[in-house]
């Protein structure tokens, strides 16, 4: 039995007639992404199966169900940043998550930009206005008070790549805060799939060369949003933000999307 990944299973059956090999082989495709731990190792290692002879195919494949759930902000995009990390490795991986991300984040932007403006306003007015007051207040420092927002997603980020279009951020400016804005939650997610897929047992958790790894990570974590929050203190006028209406909910959702 073998379950490509993504698309649901193949049962090869093979048996002898008369001394000669047959195969059945019964195919299902049903579209499919891993949301929880287990079905993520298990399509890992499925995944770094084929990618020995088919990189190429692997790779259009995990790119194609990365940008189709980004651009329309389908939750479990976690999932496949630490999945790129088990595949690809730490950097190849984490390059793909950041080009990918940014890339679905853009494309999710065009569409609210083409066909979502007036229903953003009309279902989020408060949320819209106040985002739109403090674009306003801080459109001189536009690109970190972006970036903050990232570091610090008191304003879901499917909500701020639906709503960007409207507060009328400008393209390169977008991109560039999402490339770079997701970067430490990138390398959480992709850092954590690559110590997973070598981890065989509870004693691998607590070797020191885990231990190390997963310090390096919290360190990559923390230091940039340190960084961002001094800068904002001083710079930014992020007041009020904390009252958006977000909802601690929405917050965890947020964090499941990306």
């Amino acid at each position: 039995h073998i379950s490509p990944p993504f698309l649901g299973g193949v049962i090869i059956i093979i048996y002898q007639y008369k001394g000669l090999p047959l195969i059945r082989i019964w195919a299902a495709i049903i579209l499919k992404f891993p949301s929880d731990l287990d079905e993520l190792r298990e399509l890992a290692e499925m995944l770094k199966f084929y990618k020995r002879e088919h990189h190429g195919y692997v790779l259009l494949l995990f790119c194609s169900a990365y940008l189709y759930k980004q651009s329309f902000a389908i939750p479990g995009s976690s999932f496949l940043n630490m999945l790129a990390g088990a595949i690809f490795g730490p950097w190849e991986g984490l390059l793909l998550a950041c080009l990918l991300t940014t890339s679905g984040s853009t494309f999710c932007f065009l569409l609210s930009k083409a066909f979502g403006k007036q229903h953003v306003v009309q279902m989020f007015p408060d949320k819209v206005a106040l985002l739109q007051r403090k674009v306003e207040e801080n459109r001189s420092s536009l690109f970190f008070f972006l970036l903050f927002l990232r570091f610090f997603p008191m304003t879901p980020n499917w909500f701020l790549n639906i709503t960007c279009p409207v507060l009328n951020i400008p393209m390169p400016i977008f991109f560039s805060s999402v490339f770079i804005g997701l970067i430490p939650y990138n390398f959480i997610c992709v850092r954590t799939g690559s110590i997973l897929s070598e981890i065989s047992s509870m004693d691998d958790i607590f070797s020191w060369g885990t231990l190390a790894q997963l310090l390096a990570i919290a360190i990559a974590a923390l230091v940039p949003g340190a960084l961002i929050k001094h800068y904002s203190k001083t710079h930014l006028k992020v007041d009020g933000l904390e009252s958006n209406g977000t909802s601690p909910a929405e917050v965890n959702q947020d964090r499941k999307r990306r």
